[in-house]
């Protein structure tokens, strides 16, 4: 089978583990930059043309779609559809994940509990707000924040109306979120390939971070979910319809929460954390749909 990963940077961990599994398997991988793709639209002949050459010999695509790179990213993924090639991991599904908001919406119909959470369009009865999710401390996320960055905790009422007035003034539409305090500043990261949880972790935020992000200098190891943890998890992946993608959870004293789902996860600490071969999934779940 001819494999192409979707990444900017073949030197990755994650790229580099799923080029390894689909080497093993006797696949054809290349790793391509999909900014560098350009998207050849005609009648009934959608191509896509990289350096020179026509990737129309392409029998299964792996999106690693970074967040700043999601508009054009997801085209390329579609263009990929459009030419029926199958994809781990849907384009519409990448936009509906990278959209908090959307995300929230879906899963609080579905029924997946999750941390109170309200949105306003530039409110500026910022007092009202903070009541709606029981007043501070409070976490405020920006829609389209990512690892962490655009996340803050605001543990008065004083600081929360200082970030959402900054956040309002630079028309950057953000989330007001419950703090979910017996969490202590941890989270589960359960990853899901094909309705499975094939490996989780537990990560903690350094002393005086109430964000466990690694790339925020957070700390991981293996943890065994609960049957209420992997159900939820299942769940949310499910009603966001990603196959692949990675759960984050919140242990409340009102059980497990979806923080957020992250349909292009790292495998870096999970595999390390959980000792399980996530990228050898990944080829198997590819393998089990394309042929």
């Amino acid at each position: 089978m001819n494999i192409v990963i979707l990444s900017r940077n073949k030197d990755l961990y994650s790229t580099r583990r799923l080029v390894e599994e689909a080497e093993k398997r006797n696949h054809i991988v290349e790793v391509i930059d999909p900014l560098s793709c350009d998207l050849i639209i005609e009648n009934e002949k959608p191509t896509i043309l990289y350096k020179d050459k026509y990737l129309d010999y392409v029998d299964a695509i792996i999106p690693r779609i970074g967040a700043s790179v999601t508009f054009y990213g997801c085209a390329v993924v579609r263009q990929f559809e459009m030419m029926n090639v199958f994809s781990s991991v849907s384009s519409d599904a990448i936009i509906r994940s990278r959209d908090k908001l959307r995300s929230f919406q879906h899963l609080s119909k579905a029924g997946v509990d999750m941390p109170k959470t309200v949105f306003t369009n530039y409110s500026r009865d910022v007092e009202k707000v903070i009541a709606q999710v029981g007043g501070t401390p409070v976490v405020i996320k920006l829609l389209e924040g990512t690892q962490g960055i655009g996340v803050v905790l605001a543990e008065s009422k004083i600081a929360a109306e200082s970030v959402l007035e900054a956040f309002n003034g630079l028309e950057a539409r953000a989330l007001v979120q419950e703090y979910i305090a017996e969490a202590k500043g941890a989270d589960l990261r359960a990853l899901i390939v094909d309705e499975q949880v094939v490996g989780a972790m537990k990560r903690q935020g350094k002393e005086g971070e109430f964000r466990s992000n690694l790339h925020r200098g957070g700390t991981y190891e293996h943890y065994k979910l609960s049957d209420a943890e992997i159900k939820i998890a299942i769940k949310a992946a499910r009603k966001l319809k990603l196959p692949i993608c990675g759960v984050d959870l919140l242990q409340s004293d009102r059980g497990p929460l979806v923080m957020e789902i992250n349909s292009t996860p790292g495998l870096e600490g999970i595999e390390r954390a959980s000792k399980k071969n996530i990228a050898q999934a990944i080829i198997t779940y590819i393998e089990r749909n394309r042929y």
